[in-house]
């Protein structure tokens, strides 16, 4: 019998397209979980595929490296490849990247039940986290001793076996890991549904359930006096005063990027505003937002920055400067019109640098057309060799990697609001009856 042949690139794509035609319409109920837990193995046995062929282009980067900052840069570019080919952001692809190394090279029998679709990628990524702390050889001996219970055992299951085995094997070394933890702690911020948002700390342990008792003793003692306020709501504004110091949680004086059409600032049109970081939010929440909810707040200052954008496509009006470094007006411009969000393709970090598209040493103006919003690692990892970028209309970016390929990357819409709808909206007030006037 012949060898099977080594699938390509083009097999593998058409593989994908065949997908999409795969019977579903199967009267069997049987053969169609059959068919769903085969699925399952499939996509569990292509996570382990990439992360070889992960390791195999680091490999690859790093022998071409010569001296430890070609290294750094190397690793920085790979995982900056790694995030555009699977479209994640560079923070998890570097994760990702570390992953496919460990399986590898520290937990061969994991990557084994990876390969084979026992496990998924979720449940490798537990094992790799739970013995990050201990040596190379005793992380071969706790993956050998729990290979056999994987392919049974849930999420968490899995994560307190391989920790309980990193524990028997080196427990100093797990209570020194929990002790460097506590230089972990952050605070963190991301969008939620609804225009709320959701502010997580990571905190030690100790610390995390006194905040939380201060909170609740608050909120017990606020709703004995009769106030009508949920636990949860007393709870949320306590921790929103105490943090910012105002007396109410609704009056912090912090700048919002909120981006909103004149008419829907006036109440004329339903358009929706955008905050940047965030997203679009109802243009009543909106005008809430900049009247405090009506309730005719007067002590916390409130500014109105104009921006003029072109009415057939929204996009706003180009600014320029003869400097090399961004003004702090264009800086604001260019933050606005990226969303604050860096415009690398599926990156999603906040935007920590105003950067030229096209370098200034390499002839690149100091302008919108010419600036993009990046974070701080997709910045860096563009300065490694074989990196491009090019401007296009409206503030487009085309991204070219190392290795040739390309992704396009569109700053995302203002509001605006849309001809037709507006339209309609002319059309059917002119079809209303007026009101007799005296």
């Amino acid at each position: 019998m012949e060898p099977l042949r080594q699938p390509t690139v083009a097999d593998l794509t058409a593989l994908v397209e065949g997908l999409a035609d795969l019977p579903t319409a199967v009267g069997d109920d049987r053969e169609l979980v059959g068919l769903i837990g085969a699925l399952e193995q499939v996509k569990h046995a292509c996570s382990a595929a990439q992360a070889r062929a992960t390791v195999a282009l680091r490999t690859l980067r790093d022998e071409a490296a010569s001296t430890p900052a070609q290294r750094r840069d190397a690793h920085r570019s790979v995982v900056s490849e790694v995030a555009l080919a699977r479209h994640e952001s560079p923070h998890r692809a570097g994760m990702l990247v570390g992953l496919a190394s460990a399986l590898t090279n520290e937990l061969p029998h994991t990557m084994a039940a990876l390969t084979a679709g026992q496990i998924s990628e979720w449940r490798a990524t537990l094992v790799c986290r739970e013995t990050a702390c201990i040596s190379r050889d005793d992380r071969l001996a706790v993956d050998a001793e729990i290979s056999g219970r994987l392919a049974t055992l849930s999420d968490r299951e899995i994560a307190a076996t391989a920790r309980n085995a990193a524990y028997a094997r080196d427990p100093h070394s797990v209570v020194a890991r929990a002790a460097r933890a506590q230089a972990d702690r952050r605070v963190t911020i991301r969008p939620a549904p609804d225009c709320m948002a959701t502010v997580s700390a990571l905190l030690p342990v100790a610390q995390g359930v006194a905040v939380y008792a201060a909170l609740v003793r608050e909120a017990d003692s606020v709703r004995a006096t009769g106030d009508s306020r949920g636990r949860g709501q007393v709870m949320a504004d306590t921790l929103v005063a105490r943090v910012t110091g105002q007396a109410v949680a609704d009056q912090v004086p912090v700048e919002v990027q909120l981006v909103i059409t004149d008419e829907a600032l006036l109440g004329e049109s339903d358009t929706p505003a955008r905050i940047g970081g965030f997203g679009p939010i109802p243009a009543g929440v909106a005008r809430a937002i900049l009247v405090r909810n009506g309730a005719g707040d007067t002590e916390t200052a409130q500014w109105i920055r104009r921006l003029y954008a072109r009415p057939e496509d929204g996009r706003l009006v180009a600014m320029e400067s003869t400097r090399r470094l961004f003004p702090a007006g264009l800086r604001r411009y260019i933050a606005a019109r990226d969303a604050g969000t860096c415009r690398t393709p599926w990156c999603g970090a906040p935007i920590g640098h105003i950067d030229h598209i096209v370098a200034v040493q390499a002839g690149g103006p100091t302008t919108a057309a010419n600036g993009q919003g990046l974070c701080v690692h997709c910045n860096q990892a563009k300065q490694a060799p074989g990196w491009r970028a090019a401007p296009g209309p409206d503030g487009a970016v085309t991204i070219t990697t190392p290795t040739g390929h390309r992704y396009a990357s569109l700053p995302p819409p203002l509001p605006r609001e849309h001809p037709v709808i507006e339209a309609a909206a002319r059309a059917a007030d002119n079809g209303r009856e007026q009101p007799l006037v005296a």
